[in-house]
C-alpha cells in the first residue's frame, strides 16, 4: 500500500481566465474547490489508477472543515488529525491564452507539538496497516479506531469535538481494498513524505516521518524543498523528486546533475528531477562513485495547468514501486508520461487518459538532451543516441 503523509495540505482554489494581466481586473466562470495539497494529489492519482493508497493529512479551521468534506466526497482512501490552526488555501488562476499558471500559496498554521506527535502515530499506524494488508488481513477497520482514538485523545486535551464521520473512508477500505493482489513480505509498501512543511516545524519532524518509513520497511519517496531535501538525503529517503529550481536553492550547484550528485552522495538511491518542458531526469549511484543519467521528454511542449505534473510524476513512482518494480528506466517513462498528461487536466491530482500514448511518444537518453527553447519548443541538434521510447513491459 502507498501511504501518503501531507502536514501542510491545502484547499486548492482554481480559476480559469482567458489571458492573466497583472494590475487588471478579470472575469471567470465559477472557480474549483478541492482537497490538494502534494501528498493528497499523490494519493488521488495513484488511487484512480487502481493502487491502493491512503492519504494521512492535517485538518483544521473552517477551511479545513471545507478540505474535509472534498476529501470525503472524493473516495480517496484517508485519515485526517484534527489540528488547531485553520487549514491554508492555494490559489491557482490558470492563463489559457498564454498556457502557464500563476499560483499563490498560503504558508499554513504552525503545529503544535501534541499535533505532531498524533500525525506520527496515525502514520505509523498506516504503514501498519499496508503491512497487514499485504499479509492478506483487513486492516482498515483497526486503522481507523486507532486514528479515531488518537484525535479523539487530543481532541479533549482542548475539549473540542471530534467529528465521528473523519475516519469513515477508511471503513470500506478491507479486503480488496488493501491487497495489491499478489504475495507480499510484512514491510512492503511505500511511504510519500510530500510538500511544504508548516511554519516553525521542529527540525527532527522529517527524519522521524523518514525513519518510521524505514523501520517499517518501506520504500520513502520525498518531495520537499530548501533545506528539508537535504534532510530528506541525509535521513535515509530512497527517492527524491525536486524540479531544478528547487534543486539549485538547496545545493548551490547550477548544473542538475551535479545538484542530483550531491544528493545521491548523501544517501538517496534515485533522485527524479522535473525539467518543465524539458522532461525529467532520472539519476541513480554507479558501482564507481558516480552517477547513471537517463533523460525522458516529449517532442512537443504541452499547454495547461501544471500544477500537479509534479505529483503525477511521483504517484507514478510510488505505483511502480510498491509493485516490485524498481528499474529507473521503466519509473522515468512512466513518471514523465503521468507528469505530461497531468498538465492536460483542468485541476492538479488527475492525469488524462492518453498518458500511455504520451509515454509511447518519449524521447530518451542515457545522458541530459540539449536544452529546448521554451520559447519555440524547438532543440538545436538531435543526439545521435536518442530513440523513441517504447512501452515498457509492465502492466499499465
Amino acid at each position: 500500500m502507498i501511504v501518503t503523509v501531507t502536514p501542510n495540505p491545502a484547499l486548492d482554489l482554481t480559476w480559469h481566465v482567458a489571458a492573466l494581466q497583472p494590475g487588471s481586473t478579470h472575469r471567470a466562470d465559477t472557480g474549483q474547490a478541492r482537497a490538494g495539497g502534494k501528498g493528497v494529489n499523490v494519493a488521488r492519482v495513484a488511487h484512480a489508477e487502481g493502487a491502493s493508497a491512503c492519504a494521512v493529512v492535517t485538518h483544521g479551521g473552517a477551511t479545513g472543515e471545507e478540505f474535509f468534506a472534498e476529501l470525503v466526497a472524493s473516495g480517496v482512501p484517508h485519515v485526517t488529525v484534527p489540528v488547531h490552526g485553520a487549514t491554508r488555501r492555494s490559489i491557482a488562476l490558470v492563463d489559457e491564452t498564454a498556457g502557464d499558471t500563476t499560483i499563490v500559496n498560503e504558508r499554513g498554521a504552525a503545529l503544535e507539538e501534541v499535533e505532531w506527535d498524533v500525525l506520527r502515530r496515525v502514520t505509523r499506524a498506516a504503514l501498519a496497516a499496508g503491512r497487514a494488508a499485504g499479509l492478506g488481513e483487513k486492516p482498515a477497520r483497526l486503522l481507523s479506531s486507532r486514528a479515531r482514538d488518537l484525535a479523539e485523545r487530543t481532541a479533549r486535551s482542548r475539549e473540542e469535538p471530534v467529528h465521528p464521520a473523519r475516519y469513515r473512508a477508511l471503513d470500506g477500505m478491507g479486503g480488496a481494498g488493501f491487497s495489491s493482489g499478489k504475495t507480499a513480505v510484512p514491510g512492503a509498501g511505500v511511504l510519500v513524505i510530500s510538500g511544504s512543511f508548516p511554519p516553525d516545524t521542529p527540525d527532527d519532524v522529517l527524519p522521524s516521518l523518514i525513519g518510521l518509513g524505514r523501520n517499517a520497511g518501506a520504500t520513502v519517496i520525498v518531495d520537499t524543498s530548501g533545506p528539508a531535501l537535504l534532510a530528506a538525503a541525509d535521513a535515509g529517503a530512497s527517492v527524491l523528486k525536486p524540479n531544478e529550481h528547487e534543486l539549485r536553492d538547496a545545493t548551490g550547484l547550477d548544473d542538475p546533475v551535479d545538484g542530483a550528485r550531491e544528493l545521491i552522495r548523501r544517501g538517496a538511491e534515485l533522485v527524479l528531477l522535473s525539467l518543465g518542458a524539458d522532461g525529467m531526469l532520472a539519476v541513480t549511484p554507479t558501482a564507481s562513485g558516480d552517477v547513471h543519467v537517463l533523460h525522458a521528454r516529449l517532442g512537443e511542449v504541452l499547454a495547461g495547468n501544471p500544477t500537479g505534473a509534479g505529483d503525477a510524476a511521483v504517484a507514478a513512482c510510488a505505483v511502480l514501486m510498491d509493485a516490485g518494480i524498481h528499474d529507473p528506466e521503466q519509473i522515468l517513462r512512466r513518471a514523465t508520461a503521468w507528469s505530461a498528461a497531468a498538465v492536460l487536466m483542468p485541476l492538479a491530482g488527475e492525469i488524462h487518459p492518453s498518458w500511455p500514448e504520451l509515454e509511447s511518444a518519449l524521447t530518451f537518453a542515457e545522458k541530459p538532451l540539449p536544452a529546448r527553447d521554451t520559447r519555440t519548443g524547438e532543440v538545436s541538434h538531435v543526439e545521435a543516441d536518442v530513440s523513441p521510447a517504447s512501452d515498457p513491459k509492465e502492466t499499465r
